[in-house]
């Protein structure tokens, strides 16, 4: 029997309760129905991102899916690393954002540096209600293939 060796985690981080704030969880649960390599290992971060350091430990690469308010296009997907993300202006960052930087901070701590990426995607609205906007439903299928890119598969 051979071990599989899951190498990349996808975290999707988001409130399903907040309209596009879940987007990175709606993310996770469509890459479910995807044919994805077995080195990959998908999970719903839930708003909890703190409880996510033992990802960041134990994987070589992790990719992060979540809302990102910069100031653009609600749409708008952008491709960052945790480094990039000082230059956002702090009152555009969620608090998921801000606990990425101290979890990738906490494991370099930890001798673990991970290479990291953060899938942002610009929300057109968040409020209170389970239904993304149609601006939000209608990316998603562009950040999975951006995942995908990510990952070497297509």
């Amino acid at each position: 029997m051979s071990l599989i060796i899951k190498d990349t985690v996808i975290i999707g981080i988001g409130n399903i309760l907040l309209q596009d704030d879940g987007v990175g969880v709606h993310v996770i649960k469509q890459l479910e129905n995807e044919k994805l390599p077995s080195t990959i290992e998908l999970v719903d971060g839930g708003t909890s991102t703190l409880d996510m350091l033992g990802f960041f430990l134990d994987y070589k690469k992790i990719i992060v899916v979540d809302c990102l308010r910069a100031g653009l296009e609600p749409g708008t997907i952008y491709k960052i690393k945790p480094e990039d993300i000082k230059s956002y202006k702090k009152e555009n960052l969620s608090i998921h954002d801000v606990q990425i930087l101290d979890v990738v901070r906490m494991a370099n701590m930890m001798n673990k540096y991970p290479q990291v990426i953060i899938f942002g995607i610009e929300p057109e609205k968040i409020a209170v209600g389970l239904e993304m906007t149609q601006t939000m439903v209608t990316k998603i299928p562009e950040i999975i293939y951006n995942i995908k890119k990510e990952i070497e598969i297509n």
